[in-house]
C-alpha cells in the first residue's frame, strides 16, 4: 500500500560516522538488566493484548500499556548462597479495551501471564518472589476515537512525535552489542553458571583506545568465596577482551564490576538480576530500537515497548526510520545514514509531514541520491501498516530487527 501523500523528503549531506569523533559512547544492557525486564513485560502485554483483539474483533484494539515499573524486592547474598528477605513487584499499567461488546478482556491475566513470560530471561528468579500488580483502565474517549476513525485503512498517528533511525553500527556500537551477546550465549552460560543474566556493558572509545566497562550480577549459589568470584570477573575480562579483538580493538581496557574496587561488596545475586534487591527498573530506559543506548546518534525520547503497533508513532516511526536508514546506507557511495520520521497527530501514521534524512556520501551524487531515498522511503512507509504482525508473532523490546 502506497501512502496516498508522500511526505516532505529533506535531504542532507554531511559526515555522520561516529567513528570519525575523538571520543564515543555506547551503552547495552541485558535481558535480566530490571529496565530490560520492564520493556520485555511491557512489548509483551501489548502483544497478547493484540491477539486477544484480533482473535475477537479481527482487527488491533486501542491500547497503550507502557506504564512498567519493577520495584526491587530485597535479598541476603553472600558467598555460596542467601535468602529471599521480600519479593519483588511489577507495576503494569496503561490503557486498553477492557470490553468487546459483552465480552470482558482478561487483562490482568494477560498482564501478569507477561510479566512472567518476561521474567523467564531470569530462569533462577523464583516466581513465588514476584508479585504482579495490572493497574489497566480503558483509554480516553477522543484517543480511543481516534484509533477507530481509520476503518479499513492506515490508522492515524496517536500523536505529533517522531521516530529516529540510523545505520550502519559502528566498531564500537557492535562491540557493546556482542560482548553482552557473548556473556549471554548458551555455551558461555553452561561454562560459567556464575554468570547472570543481569549485564550491563559501557563502551568508551577515545580515539582508537577502548575501555569497556561490564556489570555483570554473577550468582551466589555458583561462587563458593572470594578466590572463585574473582576468577569469574576475570573471565568476563577475558571473554569482553576476545570479543573487541574480534572488531579490531587490539588492546582494550576492561573492567568488571567496577564498584568492587571502591570497597563495596561483590556483586553477588541469588537470581541474576540486581531487580531481586535494590535496583528497579522502568520502562524507556534501557536500550532503544535496535538494541543499543547511543547518545552520540539521533535519539527520541518515545519508548518503544508496550505501545499499540498499529498507530503509536513512538513504536512505528522508530522500526520505519531504522529500515529507511538501512535501505538507504546500502546505496553505492553511501556510507551512513540517518533519519528521522515527523508525525501528525489524526494523519495516517504511514504519512509523516516531513522525513529528515542525512547521508554521508559525495556531493555530486546528490541528484541520483535523491530519488533513491525517495522510493526507499515509500517502499518502507508502504510496509508500515504490516509491521504489527511480525512485532505480534515474536515481541521483543529491541524491536524485530537491527540497525545494520
Amino acid at each position: 500500500m502506497t501512502p496516498r501523500l508522500a511526505p516532505r523528503l529533506v535531504l542532507e549531506l554531511a559526515p555522520i560516522d561516529p567513528a570519525r569523533r575523538a571520543l564515543e559512547v555506547v551503552e547495552r544492557k541485558g535481558a535480566g538488566h530490571p529496565d530490560s525486564l520492564c520493556d520485555a513485560a511491557a512489548e509483551r502485554f501489548s502483544a497478547a493484548l493484540s491477539r486477544f483483539y484480533v482473535a475477537r474483533s479481527g482487527r488491533v484494539l486501542h491500547h497503550n500499556v507502557d506504564k512498567a515499573l519493577l520495584s526491587a524486592g530485597r535479598t541476603q547474598a553472600s558467598y555460596g548462597g542467601g535468602r529471599w528477605l521480600a519479593p519483588l513487584r511489577f507495576h503494569l499499567g496503561g490503557r486498553a479495551t477492557t470490553r468487546i461488546g459483552d465480552e470482558e478482556v482478561p487483562v490482568a491475566e494477560l498482564a501478569r501471564e507477561a510479566a512472567y513470560g518476561a521474567l523467564a530471561a531470569v530462569p533462577r528468579l523464583p516466581r513465588e518472589q514476584v508479585v504482579v500488580e495490572p493497574v489497566v483502565h480503558p483509554g480516553a474517549a477522543d484517543l480511543t476515537g481516534l484509533f477507530t476513525a481509520a476503518g479499513e485503512g492506515p490508522a492515524p498517528a496517536n500523536d505529533t512525535s517522531f521516530g529516529v533511525g540510523f545505520a550502519p553500527r559502528t566498531a564500537t556500537e557492535r562491540v557493546a552489542l556482542a560482548v553482552e551477546r557473548r556473556l549471554a550465549a548458551p555455551e558461555v552460560k553452561a561454562a560459567h553458571p556464575a554468570f547472570g543474566e543481569d549485564v550491563k556493558v559501557m563502551a568508551v572509545r577515545e580515539g582508537g583506545r577502548l575501555r569497556l566497562t561490564v556489570a555483570i550480577a554473577l550468582v551466589a549459589g555458583e561462587v563458593a568465596g572470594a578466590a572463585a568470584y574473582a576468577r569469574e570477573k576475570e573471565a568476563v575480562r577475558e571473554l569482553a577482551r576476545a570479543v573487541a579483538r574480534e572488531h579490531g580493538f587490539g588492546d582494550p581496557a576492561v573492567h568488571v564490576n567496577a564498584a568492587d574496587d571502591a570497597g563495596r561488596l561483590p556483586y553477588l545475586t541469588l537470581s541474576g538480576t540486581s531487580a531481586e534487591s535494590g535496583d528497579d527498573g522502568q520502562v524507556g530506559r534501557g536500550n532503544r530500537v535496535g538494541g543499543l543506548i547511543t547518545p552520540m546518534r539521533p535519539m527520541t525520547l518515545e519508548a518503544f515497548a508496550g505501545k499499540n503497533p498499529v498507530s503509536h508513532v513512538g513504536k512505528l516511526l522508530s522500526l520505519t526510520a531504522s529500515g529507511v536508514a538501512r535501505a538507504c546506507a546500502a546505496l553505492p557511495e553511501v556510507r551512513g545514514a540517518e533519519c528521522v520520521l515527523v508525525s501528525e497527530i489524526g494523519r495516517p501514521v504511514t504519512e509523516p509531514q516531513v522525513a529528515g534524512l542525512r547521508l554521508d556520501a559525495p556531493a555530486s551524487a546528490e541528484a541520483r541520491l535523491h530519488g533513491a531515498a525517495r522510493e526507499l522511503l515509500a517502499r518502507e512507509l508502504a510496509a508500515l501498516p504490516e509491521l504489527w504482525r511480525a512485532l505480534v508473532a515474536a515481541p521483543s523490546a529491541d524491536g524485530p530487527s537491527d540497525t545494520g
